[in-house]
């Protein structure tokens, strides 16, 4: 018998849809839905991510259920310190257990008795033992990025020798709270092969199957026909390895840049921009802090800019940008995920001069440029169409099971 009821419990309300991490979990919402499965989504609503009654009260009535519990997700230092030394778990799994959401776990388990219960993030996992304990579901990681890879970089690219040390720690906590997590599971869901690959090599058994983030290619944003010759970066300045990103490229690529086209355009844009971006005064390079509309934002711009140096699973703006027919120029770091060559479907740039080298061959080549952001489409289409994943994905889960 095909599983029909599929409770999805998130660490954030997926709105609004300006970052990658609430798209994937909307995605992954909505193509169940789509598929003609019940669907009952129970979230935090986070003193960092939070989301106004008004606007709750609009959100996700197609599903057969939706509720929040208001959780305190803060960072407290003497919190932190009392983790640091008293602790093997990693930070961001104590700050994200609650009583309260227990209680509510229990009512909705309950009342809407799940076939299938699908947590969206592994910092999640310390609510498994209860939830075995009352339900017999099968339970699915959607995996958005492996975690400890992402704070592993960080360690690496931070200069203060404290900071360094204690990012190595929150590392080696993160990585095997995770793999220990990803034996709990029935199905792993990473995002992408290259996080596929991670699994692989780890002592787990636990079956997987990639799900990346699926597209609606009939849905998205095409150009228009005033799209400029100029740069953008969009992504929420709250996840540490985007607001690393931009300052680099700032700080390192865009003087280069600059000095050689004068007239070249940057834009940056991003939900909780932080006001160190707000108050540069940087010729050429605009900081437009949160925008209302992130399709009006980047549907006249034709490059998408993606410095990333740390971090890890799938760049959801890459994949839209390229739907798009955007030219994207990126790093290894930030490619990572996307099933794409450079030099046919993007431009490879990891150091300030290879940046400068792309967009300066971009303006000098409009047209083999174009042609690149042509078969970049035709990826997207051919290989990231949602229905398709997700077909992949319900056929995987009803294989298992209970």
């Amino acid at each position: 018998m095909q599983k029909k009821r599929f409770l999805i419990l998130t660490n954030r309300v997926p709105y609004p849809l300006t970052d990658g991490g609430n798209l994937a979990m909307n995605a992954m919402i909505d193509g169940y839905h789509s598929a003609g499965k019940e669907v009952y989504l129970l979230a935090m609503n986070t003193t960092r991510h939070p989301v106004s009654s008004a606007q709750l009260a609009d959100l996700y009535k197609h599903t057969n259920g939706f509720s929040t519990v208001d959780i305190d997700n803060n960072v407290h230092f003497i919190g932190t310190l009392k983790n640091f030394l008293f602790s093997r778990q990693p930070n961001h799994a104590d700050r994200f257990y609650h009583t309260a959401f227990i209680k509510k776990l229990e009512e909705v388990i309950n009342a809407f008795k799940p076939d299938v219960i699908q947590i969206e993030s592994v910092f999640l996992s310390t609510y498994l033992p209860f939830i075995k304990k009352h339900s017999s579901a099968i339970l699915v990681l959607r995996m958005h990025n492996i975690e400890y890879q992402v704070w592993q970089r960080l360690a690496c690219g931070e200069k203060s020798l404290l900071k360094k040390y204690y990012l190595n720690n929150l590392a080696v906590r993160i990585k095997h709270f995770e793999e220990y997590a990803w034996q709990q599971y029935d199905l792993l869901l990473p995002i992408s092969y290259a996080d596929s690959e991670l699994i692989k090599f780890s002592a787990t058994s636990t079956p997987y199957n990639v799900a990346t983030y699926g597209i609606d290619a009939e849905n998205i944003h095409q150009p228009t026909r005033n799209e400029k010759w100029e740069a953008y970066h969009l992504g929420a300045m709250d996840w540490r390895p985007n607001a690393e990103a931009v300052d680099w490229f700032l700080q390192n690529v865009w003087p280069l840049i600059h000095e050689a086209l004068p007239d070249f355009r940057f834009s940056f844009a991003g939900r909780y921009m932080p006001d160190y971006f707000k108050n540069l005064n940087i010729e050429g390079a605009n900081c437009l802090g949160e925008v209302q509309d992130a399709n009006t934002f980047i549907a006249d711009k034709k490059i998408l800019i993606v410095p990333l140096r740390s971090g890890g699973g799938i760049r959801v703006k890459i994949l839209e940008a390229m739907a798009a027919g955007k030219i994207v120029i990126s790093t290894d770091i930030g490619m990572q995920g996307v099933e794409a060559l450079p030099g046919t479907h993007y431009l490879a740039a990891n150091e300030p001069e290879d940046f400068h080298k792309a967009i300066k061959w971009c303006l000098e080549n409009k047209d083999k440029a174009e042609m690149i952001a042509s078969n970049a489409v035709t990826l997207i289409k051919t290989d990231y169409e949602q229905r398709a994943i997700m077909k992949r994905v319900i056929e995987k889960i009803d294989s298992i099971k209970p």
